[in-house]
């Protein structure tokens, strides 16, 4: 049978094609078994690959650890020599864990270095040519108000004749009149009006003041005023909401709050965060001794502006909608600015403008500002217990940046930042020992 086939090979030509064809079949049977050998090897380092970056989190947080051990046995070496030191490690570890610093006890009084900055204080909308609006501002009370030019001015909230507040007064022609006895004082503080007694050479004090992009600013300080004023809206966006209101709470916790992004699949699942996952890692991205960056894995750019603004732009694909992975990745955007400005120990008052780089249809919607409002009364009210409860456990010692991680980066360098600034500071500039630790 063999030899037959032998024969039949060598004289038809067509039988000869037909033999290489079966080799050929083999060839390619077996050319699929090492493909399938191949793919299941890829398999197999694509899962160890990700077994690794799994536990690089983890190796992270091993090598912080083991930095962190090596720094607090140095400075236990050196307390242990010094007479004067009592502390045992595990209280120099509760004290200063990666970094930290301490932010306890009651709220001091606001360092004057803090007040020699400009600070949007109200939006010009609500400045209306015969209204006021009263503030405080860093324990003190003023008032605001337009003159007869119709720019605005700001004057201590207080009669220099019987200590009555001005604001329950009125504005007549450019000038602020006492409720009390009808004294009137212009926009830099002068008393031009006297009813029913001579005029005497009188006046209270004023700040600094102007206006810009649609909000009055003031200057508190006792420095020269800076001749700029910051650029708060970006070009392009168009603002569809803004107001005022006021918080019970230290306008640096509540900074510490708006810096941070990570609490929201936690805090605010009623509303913006309604539905998003815990990703297994957050990070925010920012040059060294950066105050602005970019959060990991959101679509949301971030920044702390000198001396109480947050700003954020967040790429969407409709209202309530993140869209991507970065701001890059979105055809529109949505822009918010918080000013958080400290009114007293335990108030802030807060500013709040959204804009937008489209025309929704909500712009046609009325009241549109009054919804928005709404929602963002809303959102601040699920923060609002949680962030009061800081306060008093505060107040009453405990230290609310204890163990910083990662991704409170943005938050604790607002707190650096204020720290230098308090120190006599002209630039901010990250400190070695934090930079180790990526804060």
């Amino acid at each position: 049978m063999l030899l037959h086939e032998k024969v039949v090979e060598v004289l038809n030509p067509l039988a000869r094609e037909y033999k290489s064809i079966g080799t050929m079949r083999i060839e390619l049977a077996e050319l699929q078994g090492e493909l399938a050998h191949a793919h299941q090897q890829v398999y197999i380092t694509e899962a160890r690959v990700a077994a690794a970056l799994g536990k690089l989190p983890c190796m992270e947080e091993l090598a912080y650890d083991k930095l962190f051990e090596d720094r607090t046995a140095t400075e236990s070496n050196v307390a242990s020599t010094s007479s004067t030191s009592k502390q045992s490690l595990d209280t120099l570890k509760r004290k200063s864990p990666r970094g930290s610093f301490d932010v306890s006890g009651p709220v001091q009084p606001y360092h004057p270095r803090l007040k020699n900055f400009w600070y949007p204080i109200a939006f010009s909308t609500d400045l209306k040519d015969d209204t006021m609006i009263p503030i405080d501002l860093f324990e003190e009370p003023w008032v605001l108000f337009r003159g007869k030019d119709r720019n605005p001015g700001c004057v201590e909230n207080t009669c220099a004749h019987r200590a009555c507040p001005l604001h329950f007064g009125s504005v007549n022609e450019g000038r602020i009149q006492c409720p009390y006895h009808g004294w009137e004082y212009t926009t830099d503080g002068k008393c031009e009006k006297m009813p029913s007694t001579r005029l005497l050479d009188m006046k209270i004090r004023s700040l600094p003041c102007l206006e810009q992009e649609g909000m009055i600013w003031i200057w508190p300080g006792d420095d020269p005023p800076s001749a700029t004023l910051p650029c708060l809206q970006p070009p392009g966006f168009e603002i569809h909401a803004e107001f005022a209101m006021e918080l019970p709470i230290e306008h640096g916790i509540l900074l510490d709050n708006l810096l941070d992004v990570v609490h929201a699949p936690f805090v605010h699942t009623s509303t913006f965060a309604r539905g998003w996952t815990v990703p297994s890692s957050v990070k925010f991205l920012t040059p060294a001794s950066g105050l602005r960056g970019y959060w990991d894995p959101y679509p949301i750019n971030m920044e702390f502006r000198p001396p109480c603004m947050m700003l954020s732009t967040i790429g969407i694909s409709k209202p309530g909608k993140m869209e991507g992975q970065s701001t890059q990745e979105s055809a529109t955007h949505l822009h918010q600015l918080y000013v958080c400005i400290p009114a007293t120990r335990n108030k802030t008052r807060l500013l709040y403008r959204m804009s937008l780089d489209f025309a929704p249809v909500l712009k046609h919607i009325p009241f549109m500002h009054y919804l928005w409002r709404h929602f963002a009364e809303k959102v601040l009210n699920e923060d609002m217990p949680l962030i009061i409860g800081q306060q008093e456990r505060m107040f009453k010692g405990a230290n609310i940046w204890n163990v910083p991680v990662e991704y409170d980066k943005l938050g604790f360098r607002y707190r650096l930042w204020r720290k230098a600034v308090e120190q006599g500071a002209k630039e901010f500039t990250l400190q070695p020992a934090y930079a180790k630790f990526q804060l």
